[in-house]
Parts: C-alpha cells; sequence; structure tokens
C-alpha cells in the first residue's frame, strides 16, 4: 500500500489536473453543479454496481469517478469564493469529532447501537428539528424506506423483536388483500405501499439490506431470462412465439445452472 505521503500526493495531482482541465477544457469549463448532479448520481450507482459484484479493481475505478466529481464541486465553489477543497475536508474533520464523542472526549458506549443514537442526539443539538431531516427527498423509495427506518431507530423508535414486525406483515398484507377484493386502486396502493415498508422493516430485522437483495434478484432474473432468449435463439423461434410451458423448460434449466 502506498505512504500518506504518496497519497496526498496523489491527491494534490488530481486537484492539479482539476485546476488545468477547468481552465482549458472546453467541456469542463461549461459544467455547473447543476449539469453534474444526474453525473454524480449515474457515477454513485455504478460504484454500487461493482460493490456489489464484489469487483475491487471496479470498486477502485468507480471510486476514481465519484472522487473526481466531489473535488469538480470543491473547485466551482472556490470559482464562487463559497468554499474550496479544504473547507470541505476540514468540515468533515470537525462533524467526525464532534459526533465521535466516544473517541474524542469521555463519552463511553458499549456498542455499535449506542453509538448510533449518540449521533442522532447530536445531530438534534446542533439545530436539526427531526431525525428524519437528514433522510435526502430525491432518495429511490425503497433506499428512502431503510433509512427512515434507520433513523427512527436511533431515537428508540422501533418493535422490540422480529416476530413481532413478522406479524405486522402478515396484518399489511391482509389489509391488502381486502382492498384487491373491493377494487379501489388508490386504497390498494396504500395498502401494497405499507405492505413493502413492513416487509422492508423486517429485513432490517433480519440484518438484510432490502436494496442489495432486491438487485441480487434482478441480476438472477436477468440471466435467466437471457439464458431463456439464447435457447429459443438456438431454435430460431422468438420468444413471443413459444408457449409458457415451452418458454418454462428453458427457463428450469437457466435455474439448474
Amino acid at each position: 500500500m502506498n505512504t500518506r505521503e504518496t497519497q496526498l500526493k496523489a491527491f494534490d495531482r488530481l486537484l492539479t489536473i482539476m485546476d488545468e482541465l477547468r481552465e482549458q477544457c472546453p467541456w469542463d469549463k461549461k459544467q455547473t453543479m447543476q449539469s453534474l448532479r444526474h453525473l454524480t448520481i449515474e457515477e454513485t450507482y455504478e460504484l454500487g454496481d461493482a460493490i456489489l459484484d464484489n469487483d475491487l479493481n471496479e470498486v477502485k475505478k468507480e471510486l476514481g469517478d465519484l472522487l473526481l466529481h466531489i473535488v469538480f464541486y470543491a473547485k466551482i465553489g472556490s470559482e464562487t469564493k463559497d468554499f474550496d477543497m479544504a473547507d470541505v475536508c476540514n468540515d468533515i474533520c470537525e462533524k467526525l469529532i464532534h459526533r465521535h464523542p466516544h473517541i474524542y472526549s469521555d463519552t463511553v458506549v458499549k456498542d455499535e447501537e449506542e453509538v448510533k443514537q449518540n449521533w442522532e442526539k447530536l445531530k438534534l443539538k446542533e439545530g436539526k428539528k427531526s431525525v428524519l431531516e437528514g433522510v435526502p427527498r430525491s432518495l429511490p423509495a425503497l433506499v428512502k424506506a431503510s433509512r427512515i427506518q434507520d433513523k427512527v431507530k436511533g431515537v428508540g423508535f422501533d418493535w422490540e423483536e422480529p416476530q413481532q414486525v413478522w406479524e405486522k406483515v402478515q396484518e399489511e398484507l391482509a389489509e391488502l388483500q381486502v382492498e384487491v377484493a373491493s377494487g379501489n386502486q388508490d386504497k390498494m396502493e396504500a395498502e401494497f405501499g405499507d405492505v413493502l415498508f413492513s416487509m422492508i422493516n423486517y429485513a432490517r430485522f433480519l440484518n438484510i439490506n432490502p436494496e442489495d437483495a432486491l438487485e441480487r434478484t434482478n441480476k438472477k432474473f436477468i440471466k435467466r431470462f437471457q439464458y431463456l432468449e439464447s435457447k429459443a435463439g438456438e431454435l430460431g423461434k422468438p420468444l413471443m412465439d413459444m408457449t409458457l410451458a415451452e418458454m418454462d423448460v428453458f427457463w428450469e434449466e437457466a435455474k439448474r445452472l
């Protein structure tokens, strides 16, 4: 691994290249925080894919792409004289020191759960009116539900046992079935949302990340369906001309593979 000195030189090199690109490259000169936003989100998802695939070489590359974006935003901030890279680093350092009194002060904690609880209490002392203020509005709904549940758990609003959560899931499923029978689309959607929220809560009690679990299933489905497509291609028969029974043969083959 590289020494701290080598790491700092590499970071300084990136800052220098960013200065040069911002000054000389027509595309980089044109970018704003608003124009970069969707690209940053895309890069974050690409990093997430690499992590799920456990492709560490790809993780390294995607971290570089994301770091470039962070440096880019800091460069734009320095041009407007609002903040620069040093401000970004110092702010997060101060926050980490303040939020970890069990490391940098005399607070004593017994486990990870107390660390989380202290974190949320400190945030409220900093002026936040709700523990849920830290949940980004633009998060995908499934991820947002997980974060909401994590946040309220941090202040003690939580179930005590996994069985209680599973019973809640069953309760919500029963309520969904009632609305399905009634045919009221709006109420069906509301109850379906309750089922999903409860399942995400149950996943948390099982120490399962629901986003990772669902993406794992997505990847599995894609792989099996593409196998089905390839077999149909070998037969020279379009999928739409195959019966479900014919497709199911190859689907079962894909599952065994």
